[in-house]
């Protein structure tokens, strides 16, 4: 059940289509696109010889070698390691030496900062950038046939911070991966060949993983010539290329409607717009609406079930007659058809419709648990069911709306930021004594970090330089407070809720 066949289904029947475009130029059609993964996966197995279940790692930008190289890891039987770019290079580092990756694809611009942190992996075999001269030998081994691998095998390895501020690595399968596809369509929406999927937010991440939908379509792949999100370039691609379909942020829909409503150009280029990773409020999703059209549709997921918990679909947010239409688009919706979503209490307990609970989930885009960590594998896979960490209620019509996290984790511009790393970089001050960091509700990023700061002489300028050498820029908190002391319960633990309502 290797995910590579997907590639070469759609290399055998449609050779020549348009497979990868930078901006609305075609580079790869789905025969290259093949040829390149199968040459890339000979150059891993044969000239490197690495064994089935060993890791790749991808620290790069979006680029149009990225699917690539994904495909070409899978081919060969290998595991994806897939790393934010923004992140520090200590934390790169960590997370493939965690990993224990034997080789690593980076970004040219990313390659001399990692020199450093990576010498010291003694598993890393090889580095390699898409431009160099060592990528285009790897281009030149004789392709081979892809590597069998087990529904169960490991195929990708993403790294999600936990609340003690190390990552963990968490395990999906060739069958999670599949699974979540398959809701995809089911829950999401349909592909045909002359959609275009768009990775205006990074590869690395959850608008890397709709990659599978397209692939199995033969639809087109579009990197941004930008490499990233622009409203304006979004607009001139959805009139060159049409039938744009993109994962997106809540800030980054924002941003796209505001531009279109600014220019008043038409929003009919854009089939398809997915939103999640961060809370979208009502008033704003009625907006887009009002902007765009009925082309939305929004998805609850974690890293540990990836993409795939409930989706809220475009009929039922465009179903403006429907009597609870406003309690429904302030909602994600109702389970994916592959998994069962159920809200329970403290004991594991199922509550009744309408009371609040955490959200557990089980099924075939479960996570197979964390990367050698059998201790928090334990502690989030329960009976069967992943604790998601979040609270939510459900209604009777089985629409399930997220109250609050359990976990303390500040959403921003869809990136989680963990306050428990930022507190212990903002520790390593000197004068600082104590700091608490917690997410504030803003009107753009849905939530900013903000660090509550109890010390003598500190300055935000100094904590702002030491963030920036110890964790990646987007982390930093944006506004500091300085407190005489954080508020605590009898037990000495910061009262959070109290810092969030000073806030």
């Amino acid at each position: 059940m290797n995910l590579a066949r997907w590639l070469v289904r759609a290399a055998l029947a449609h050779p020549d289509r348009p497979a990868v475009l930078l901006g609305d130029t075609v580079v790869l059609d789905y025969r290259t696109l093949a040829d390149r993964a199968a040459r890339l996966a000979g150059h891993l197995r044969g000239t490197l010889g690495l064994q089935p279940g060993e890791r790749v790692a991808l620290c790069m930008h979006n680029h149009v070698g990225y699917l690539e190289l994904l495909y070409a890891a899978w081919w060969a039987g290998l595991v994806v390691v897939p790393v934010n770019a923004k992140l520090h290079p200590g934390e790169v580092a960590f997370i493939v030496g965690d990993a224990e990756a034997a080789v690593l694809f980076v970004s040219e611009d990313l390659a001399p900062d990692l020199r450093a942190p990576l010498a010291a992996l003694p598993a890393l075999r090889q580095v390699l950038t898409p431009a160099d001269a060592a990528y285009r030998t790897a281009l030149e081994a004789a392709a081979i046939e892809p590597v069998h691998r087990a529904p169960d095998d490991l195929a990708w390895l993403f790294y999600t911070s936990g609340t003690t501020g190390r990552p963990k690595g968490v395990m999906q399968s060739h069958r999670n991966l599949a699974a979540m596809t398959a809701c995809y369509f089911m829950d999401v929406d349909e592909v045909t060949a002359a959609d275009a999927i768009v990775y205006a937010a990074p590869m690395s991440h959850g608008a890397g993983m709709y990659n599978f939908a397209f692939v199995a379509k033969a639809a087109r792949h579009v990197v941004p010539v930008s490499g990233g999100f622009d409203p304006a370039e979004l607009l001139t691609l959805s009139r060159g290329i049409g039938r744009l379909c993109l994962f997106a942020a809540p800030t980054m829909v924002k941003r796209l409607v505001s531009h279109l409503r600014d220019t008043g150009a038409p929003a009919h280029g854009f089939k398809t717009i997915v939103y999640g990773g961060g809370p979208m409020y009502v008033e704003d999703i009625q907006d887009a609406l009002g902007v765009m059209g009925p082309c939305f549709v929004q998805i609850y997921g974690q890293g540990e079930s990836p993409m795939t918990i409930t989706a809220l679909s475009r009929q039922h947010l465009a179903d403006r007659a429907h009597p609870k239409w406003l309690d429904r688009i302030g909602s994600v919706g109702m389970a994916h058809s592959l998994v069962e979503v159920c809200v329970v209490d403290s004991r594991g307990d199922p509550v009744a419709a309408g009371e609040m609970g955490e959200v557990v989930v089980r099924g075939e885009t479960v996570m197979t648990g964390y990367w050698r960590n059998p201790e928090a594998t334990a502690q989030t896979l329960r009976d069967g069911w992943l604790r998601t960490g979040d609270l939510g209620a459900m209604n009777e019509d089985g629409f399930l709306t997220l109250k609050d996290r359990s976990k303390d984790v500040v959403i921003s511009g869809g990136s989680n930021i963990y306050p428990r790393e930022v507190e212990e970089v903002l520790l390593r001050h000197p004068g600082v004594r104590e700091a608490a960091v917690i997410g504030q509700p803003d009107a753009e990023w849905g939530e900013i970090v903000v660090a509550f700061i109890v010390g003598d002489g500190v300055e935000p300028e100094a904590l702002d330089a030491l963030c920036l050498q110890h964790i990646a820029r987007f982390k930093r908190p944006r506004r500091y407070r300085f407190v005489e002391a954080l508020p605590k319960n009898s037990y000495g633990k910061v009262l959070k809720t109290a810092l969030r309502q000073l806030a």
